[in-house]
């Protein structure tokens, strides 16, 4: 019996905001995929930056190279988008999270190429790696995405209509491993309850592993 919801049924978009280097997006996202599966959602994704918003903070200097490093995902998938539009961030996100997180290509100008080939994007767009000319649009979408939750979290950001229909944003699920089938779906029920709820903030626990990618 297939779990694909009945097309009839209104479909709930659920946009999502990451940075190809941040492993937990990486694991939301895997969800966000099996969710679309057993329930009535399209995942969308945008764009933001770590490397944003860590802008001025002090952060570990472990993670200052990555900090630096960032940039150049970030704005290749932005160059991608204005090229091709918004619908080819699917693709080029699932190529660079392949890479990044399962292959441990790290964030260089290879992984990247290889990331634009499997999306049938051209190579020409690695030269948007080095330049500031698309930050102006990354700081865009990285706000667009950011400001509604505040400046206290990172990513993965979701947004979804809420249930008078305003726009409703919040940080996370943080999970590891990504939830399949059902299970999958029954994480994003309660996650809509929860971030549904007028005047919820937060539901936190100590995490006791590390990112697993399956």
């Amino acid at each position: 019996m297939s779990l694909t919801p009945p097309r009839s049924q209104t479909v709930t978009v659920a946009d999502m905001w990451v940075d190809p280097r941040c492993p937990w997006a990486w694991i939301t996202s895997r969800w966000l995929l099996e969710v679309e599966q057993v329930r009535p959602v399209e995942a969308r994704f945008h764009v933001m930056s770590l490397s944003v918003l860590n802008e001025g903070r002090e952060v570990p200097e472990k993670y200052r190279r990555g900090m630096i490093e960032g940039w150049g995902p970030v704005r290749v998938c932005i160059a991608a988008q204005q090229k091709v539009g918004s619908e080819v961030l699917r693709p080029l996100y699932s190529a660079m999270g392949t890479r990044i997180h399962l292959e441990q290509a790290g964030l260089g100008r290879e992984m990247m190429l290889a990331a634009l080939a499997d999306a049938d994007l051209p190579a020409h767009l690695i030269e948007a790696a080095d330049t500031t000319d698309y930050d102006e649009a990354l700081r865009v979408s990285h706000h667009a995405g950011m400001d509604p939750v505040g400046s206290e979290v990172g990513t993965p950001v979701i947004h979804v209509p809420g249930p008078d229909s305003e726009p409703v944003a919040f940080f996370g699920p943080v999970i590891s491993p990504t939830p399949r089938g059902e299970a999958a779906g029954r994480l994003w029920d309660g996650v809509l309850s929860v971030a549904g709820t007028d005047g919820f903030f937060e539901i936190k626990r100590t995490r006791t592993r590390e990112a697993i990618f399956d």
